[in-house]
């Protein structure tokens, strides 16, 4: 299934997904190269809320360009499979080899504002990343390790704590809907 299908069968938790479905639609019937950074006013991504099976923790890296606490996640660098992405970034940011796919397609949808930096060397300027966030659920007990080029941490955290712990606000009110998304998960 390509990006168009898996956002139009996206059913949205509230008003913010409603809007941010709407203009991603806009934005791929718009641009050709909404999967690559070519695009540098905004370009898709994928991200990842990992939980533990009691549903009680949320595993987040240390994101080094963001000096904060965050999910996982990265661009889908043309790969229009976002799940794809998302799997794989989790990977390889956290180590972890066994996840479980919780949510049935796209978990959460969020265009985010993303400021000014310099990575590896290169001013990037402010864009916006038009993001897929997937559900997973993986075991505390398997062993993690950080991607050193990318983050400087990672650990599970108290699931009502992803909030307090970021230093992003925007990211504040992400972390909260996505948790309380997680009610209607099974």
């Amino acid at each position: 299934m390509n990006l168009r299908e898996c956002l139009e069968r996206f059913v949205p938790f509230n008003e913010q997904e409603e809007c941010d479905k709407e203009l991603m639609l806009d934005y791929i019937d718009t641009f050709d190269d909404v999967l690559t950074r070519d695009n540098k006013m905004g370009h898709f991504t994928a991200s990842n809320w990992i939980v533990n099976k009691e549903r009680t923790k949320v595993l987040m890296i240390y994101h080094n360009i963001y000096d904060s606490w965050a999910w996982t996640g990265g661009h889908a660098d043309g790969d229009g499979d976002l799940l794809h992405v998302a799997r794989k970034e989790a990977e390889e940011e956290t180590g972890l080899d066994n996840l479980k796919l919780l949510s049935d397609g796209i978990y959460a949808l969020q265009i985010l504002t993303v400021d000014p930096h310099v990575k590896r060397g290169k001013f990037v300027s402010s864009h916006l990343h038009l993001d897929c966030c997937f559900l997973f659920e993986a075991d505390e007990e398997e062993v993690l390790r950080i991607k050193e080029d990318e983050n400087s941490g990672v650990k599970w955290i108290n699931i009502e704590d992803a909030c307090i712990i970021t230093n992003e606000e925007k990211m504040k009110l992400v972390y909260r809907k996505l948790n309380d998304k997680l009610v209607n998960i099974k």
